[in-house]
């Protein structure tokens, strides 16, 4: 009774491999096709600017509330608490989109004004991990070189490349 490693694979037992191990990643997503899904990028990246332009402002305001809080606090903490004045908004700025993003609406305040919503390049919902990277990824592209920004022009699915470094995607909502 010979065993050689042939007998003992899935072609010998007549079964056939996982369908992950056939997967073709050379598409763009296989959750979403530009194609056949358009209406679900029609419009996609003017919705994104105004969008932003919203939550832009809502950003702003919630800083201005924590610089305040914390303006107060470095009054009881005899300065203390001025410390975190360099933290204020990246705390606040990755806190909203984590929150948001990553929460059961999946999207922003503006991105849902403005009927968007945000979907993992597989289907599924955004973690607010996935969703703070992402906007972390934004804001090195938007500070370091923001004509990178305009990846999304060129892509079938309206991505731009952060987008798809995180593995989300923006869609109109459903």
């Amino acid at each position: 009774m010979t065993s050689t490693f042939s007998q003992n694979t899935n072609e010998s037992e007549g079964r056939t491999p996982p369908p992950y191990s056939e997967t073709d990643f050379s598409s763009p997503s296989p959750a979403y096709d530009p194609v056949a899904q358009a209406p679900s990028f029609d419009g996609v990246i003017g919705k994104r600017f105004a969008a932003f332009l919203i939550d832009a402002v809502i950003i702003s305001l919630l800083w201005l509330l924590a610089v305040f809080v914390v303006a107060i606090l470095g009054i009881v903490t005899l300065g203390l608490a001025w410390l975190l004045f360099g933290a204020i908004f990246p705390i606040v700025g990755l806190g909203y989109n984590a929150l948001t993003i990553g929460g059961p609406n999946s999207a922003t305040i503006g991105q849902r004004l403005m009927g968007l919503e945000w979907r993992t390049w597989f289907g599924g919902k955004v973690s607010p991990l996935i969703a703070a990277f992402h906007a972390l990824l934004f804001w090195f592209s938007f500070v370091i070189f923001f004509p990178i920004l305009l990846w999304c022009l060129f892509d079938p699915q309206k991505r731009c490349l952060h987008d798809i470094l995180a593995g989300v995607v923006a869609t109109n909502r459903r």
